[in-house]
């Protein structure tokens, strides 16, 4: 009996984008300049295929710096850290290299600047996420408040309406988000908001590219992390646009065939963190179990770059 056919809707753009293939790289030319071991402070990136594949090559993840010895490099993640941290790296006289994303510092330079210029901080986030431990981190214990919801937003008091600034976290949920700041800017209307966007475009253009792809799916299969914020909102994004089921998945491995069950039309999609490889297995499993006509929406296309530091591009 020959396959029964299975339209599949794969979104674009996907899987990684340019901070996270920064600090990779990153990673990977200290290995090549410094040789083995270069140790890591947290994964680099929330993908275990990403870090597993690091590692065979000589990264050494460790969760904080006492871990370290102080005569090999180390690397920061791309989720950013708190400004204690070089600091004890420094005072250890230890060699780093800050991996953490443009997008991601500019938020720490915001924050600052609003803190300078004497403003109380909102900080729009998930507790507990790398990238928010590490924005909190730039600034004194106690300056920052954390708003991950509209209720949050709806109860929070600030000491004084007319000086107060948000920042977000790169990797929430656009829609999410915009109500937070509509509930923020009109409980208070002199709040000051972020020049540009803080969610980053590539966290923006992978939720748009899956609300197209979704609208008409049975079911949504995104290849990421659970520690992946940007994986997970991706699945949130796809149930609101109408897809009927949605799941995070680490790799083709993780997939429950029963989930296939009256599917006709699937949308696929990956988090900024989830390598490429990953969708290509994906797509070799489905083929092998029905006849898979695959179109690939197109979507927004990427031309962002970042720089390494010139310390591994000079040596």
């Amino acid at each position: 009996m020959s396959p029964r056919p299975l339209k599949v809707n794969l979104a674009t753009p996907r899987g990684f984008c340019a901070g996270v293939d920064r600090a990779i790289q990153i990673v990977e030319r200290a290995l090549e300049l410094y040789g083995a071991p270069v140790y890591v402070r947290h994964e680099i990136v929330h993908n275990k295929h990403v870090v597993d594949r690091l590692k065979g090559l000589g990264a050494v993840f460790v969760k904080e710096l006492e871990q370290c010895p102080p005569d090999r490099p180390v690397v920061f993640s791309a989720h950013g850290v708190p400004k204690s941290v070089p600091a004890e790296a420094q005072s250890r006289q230890m060699f780093y290299l800050d991996a953490t994303c443009p997008l991601v510092s500019k938020v720490h330079v915001e924050a600052e600047r609003h803190f300078n210029e004497g403003r109380e901080i909102v900080l729009i986030g998930h507790a507990g996420h790398p990238e928010v431990i590490g924005t909190m981190g730039q600034l004194p214990d106690g300056t920052v408040t954390l708003i991950e919801t509209v209720d949050d937003a709806r109860v929070f008091t600030p000491k004084d309406p007319q000086t107060l600034a948000f920042v977000t976290q790169t990797t929430l949920s656009v829609d999410d988000t915009s109500d937070i700041v509509a509930e923020l800017k009109a409980r208070f209307p002199a709040i000051a908001v972020p020049h540009k966007e803080d969610i980053c475009y590539a966290t923006t253009n992978r939720q748009e590219a899956v609300k197209q792809a979704a609208a008409d799916c049975d079911l949504v299969l995104v290849i990421g992390s659970a520690k992946s914020s940007n994986s997970q909102r991706l699945v949130e994004v796809a149930l609101r646009a109408g897809a009927r089921a949605a799941y995070l998945i680490d790799d083709a491995s993780h997939v429950d065939w029963n989930w296939f069950d009256g599917v006709d039309t699937l949308g696929i999609s990956a988090g900024a963190s989830a390598p490429e490889n990953l969708i290509a297995e994906l797509l070799a499993a489905i083929a092998e179990r029905f006849d898979a006509q695959v179109v690939e929406h197109s979507g927004v296309v990427e031309t962002v770059t970042f720089k390494l530091p010139r310390v591994l591009t000079e040596a």
